[in-house]
């Protein structure tokens, strides 16, 4: 505040005025005239009114705020009526901050599902305000954030010093219960025909104690298992994996009376069986290149046991050598043949030719062993048109082709992918701009499934299914030319591995089976049928148990379709007698951990700032502008401080000396002067 004055008359006036005013008392003084002091406080009160003294006061205005209105967006807002309170929330906090003078107030919708959660206070971190105008924030949600620090930001403290309110409002009607089945541990991997073991708990958040509860266990087409739980407390389950590739299991929990959502009461475990060391049992006739393809192919394989033998001599060899120089091992026929042969899940036989080395009995074994099962891969030679070719043998009867004694082709040609080649998926996808062969077999009769041609468009590979097992049969001895790169090579290693593999039984080879997958809230369905007849049709199974149709396209030998999936859990798909699993994968798992509506979370913070913390399920306070260092709540409303600042150049002022006071003072001093005079 500050002084000045506003003369009614001129100062110089004034002045002059004042100088005789005072020069009569003192001469009246002198002369000792009585009541000449209170005439002269009369005639000055006067002349100090006429002089104007008045009060400079600065005008003061409110400064421009700004405030955010966060709105939770995640996941978990999506349970029960809380995105709806929410909404109704923000509809009426906008419009009561639209009536309010110097105010902004910025909307900031957080979505969540980033995969780490609900993050309402990184929203708060980053929203663009302008520098200090920030009033505070009210926060829309359900409470269950996961980025709460463990202070109050610094943007909530102002620059005097003074804490910013964070008003929580929270999308229920009060504390909120959850029932949560937890996967502590499950193996990514499992070996097929043991058990797997899953860890799993139950917790009931906001309970006041543990209580029992159901668990429910479904794994493919098997009646569901149920078994008592204690919540609270970690238990260990055992499930055999019986096949390999993916097996989904579901688990699922009895819910809780009253909780908020029972989305959480269930999971789907992905456990994939692997088979424990493939075991290949390779067998050359003689000497030759392609074995190194077959051996740097299998030993490359961390997951394959190799047992390989090449015949260097055979048993009617009758060169003269001494046996006491032969530094031969003997070739162990029987342990492998009889003894051993169910120990293995593949047999190769390349160029193979039973010069005596085999009897039949063993060979028979060989094929008994494909009946039950077993995988047999023969790359043949000239040693099919030769005496001991296998064809002559009990083998025979498992093989898909044979070769005529002129079935020799010798000249230049290039393998090329029949029909069957191109979506088969042995060879599906294989670059067909290969290098050339110079010797293939052309056979006078065969059966299978031809996928390459060779001569003449002859069979070059072939596969068979017998019985249980499976049959492949190439028709050439020539493959490690494409690993020396002749004419460009082709891609040997890979059509190996996928045939080995096929042979193993492979899921991912299998030429007719049946696929799903949940991606982004869609069911894609794939038919591989190669070769085969497929029923257009299919049939969808939710998780809860609702049953429709669903018809497949084809396209390049692959029938597809899709639809939209949003429930939680295994949906199964069915066609053809063939059944495939699906399960949507969570992306913000985070988000499914706990879906209480809380303020044990955010509470604090709100608590803090001196901001609020209200239940909106029923009402929403209304907004106010509240001086500062005021409460900032109350029952039904919650308050955004209001700051002041001068304008420049402008003022306000106030008269020290009112007419009536001054006129009043100079009447009394007159009266006073007018009594002393008398007396």
């Amino acid at each position: 505040m500050m002084f000045d004055l506003s003369p009614m008359l001129p100062v110089w006036l004034l002045t002059t005025l004042t100088i005789l005013t005072v020069v009569g008392a003192v001469y009246g003084a002198i002369r000792g005239a009585r009541g000449m002091l209170w005439r002269t406080l009369a005639v000055l009160a006067l002349l100090g009114w006429l002089s104007g003294p008045r009060s400079l006061h600065p005008v003061l205005r409110p400064v421009p705020q700004d405030a955010l209105l966060v709105v939770d967006r995640s996941a978990s807002m999506q349970v029960g009526h809380r995105t709806a309170i929410a909404d109704h929330a923000a509809e009426q906090i906008m419009q009561d901050a639209a009536h309010l003078p110097g105010l902004t107030l910025h909307r900031v919708d957080v979505p969540g599902g980033t995969g780490h959660g609900t993050r309402l206070f990184e929203a708060l971190d980053h929203a663009d305000l302008p520098q200090g105008r920030f009033a505070g924030a009210i926060v829309v949600t359900d409470g269950m954030d996961h980025d709460v620090p463990p202070h109050l930001p610094p943007r909530f403290h102002g620059s005097n010093g003074q804490t910013l309110p964070l008003h929580l409002l929270l999308t229920a009607h009060g504390e909120e219960q959850d029932r949560r089945l937890r996967i502590l541990s499950t193996p990514p991997y499992a070996i097929v025909g043991q058990n797997a073991t899953i860890r799993v708990q139950v917790d009931d958040l906001g309970a006041p104690s543990a209580s029992d509860a159901i668990l429910t266990i479904r794994s493919g087409e098997a009646p569901p298992q149920t078994r008592p739980i204690q919540t609270g407390t970690p238990q260990d389950i055992m499930l055999p994996v019986q096949h390999p590739g993916e097996t989904l299991v579901g688990l699922s929990v009895s819910p809780l009376a009253g909780e908020a959502s029972t989305e959480n009461n269930s999971e789907v475990v992905r456990i994939r069986g692997v088979r424990d060391r493939l075991r290949v049992l390779l067998v050359s006739g003689v000497p030759n290149q392609g074995e190194r393809v077959w051996r740097r192919l299998l030993k490359a394989d961390p997951s394959v046991d190799l047992v390989h033998f090449t015949i260097l001599r055979s048993p009617n060899t009758d060169d003269g050598t001494p046996l006491s120089d032969l530094a031969l091992i003997p070739f162990p026929i029987r342990e492998l043949f009889q003894e051993k042969i169910r120990s293995f899940d593949l047999i190769i036989l390349d160029g193979f030719r039973n010069s005596n080395i085999l009897p039949d009995e063993y060979l028979t074994n060989i094929a008994d062993y494909v009946r039950n099962g077993g995988g047999l891969l023969v790359t043949a030679g000239p040693e099919f048109t030769q005496d001991g070719t296998l064809q002559d043998t009990s083998l025979a009867q498992v093989l898909p082709a044979h070769v005529g004694t002129d079935g020799i082709v010798t000249r230049a040609f290039r393998p090329a992918l029949t029909d069957l080649g191109r979506t088969h998926p042995v060879t599906a996808g294989l670059t067909e701009d290969w290098g050339p062969w110079y010797r293939a077999l052309r056979p006078d009769q065969s059966h299978g499934e031809d996928l390459m041609h060779g001569p003449d468009g002859a069979p070059l590979l072939l596969l068979d299914r017998v019985d249980r097992g499976r049959v492949a049969m190439l028709m050439s001895d020539q493959l490690w030319l494409w690993s020396r790169g002749e004419g460009g090579g082709g891609p040997q290693a890979e059509l190996l591995r996928r045939l080995s593999h096929w042979l193993m039984k492979e899921p991912d080879l299998e030429e007719n089976r049946l696929t799903a997958r949940i991606e982004n809230g869609q069911l894609t369905v794939e038919r591989h049928a190669a070769g085969q007849t497929v029923s257009p049709e299919a049939f969808v199974t939710a998780p809860d148990g609702k049953r429709q149709p669903i018809t497949l396209t084809q396209t390049k030998g692959v029938w597809h379709a899709s639809l939209p999936a949003t429930l939680p859990g295994i949906w199964s798909v069915r066609q053809d007698g063939l059944v495939a699993f699906a399960s949507p994968v969570s992306h913000d798992p985070i988000e499914r951990q706990d879906l209480r509506a809380t303020a044990t979370v955010m509470g604090a913070s709100a608590k803090a700032s001196g901001g609020t913390v209200s239940w909106i399920a029923d009402q929403t306070p209304h907004l106010r502008q509240v001086p500062a260092g005021n409460a900032m709540s109350g029952s039904d409303w919650m308050g955004l401080p209001v700051t002041t600042a001068a304008v420049a150049g402008e003022t306000r002022t106030k008269d020290l000396v009112p007419a009536w006071a001054a006129l009043l003072a100079a009447l009394i001093f007159l009266a006073i002067g007018w009594w002393r005079e008398g007396h």
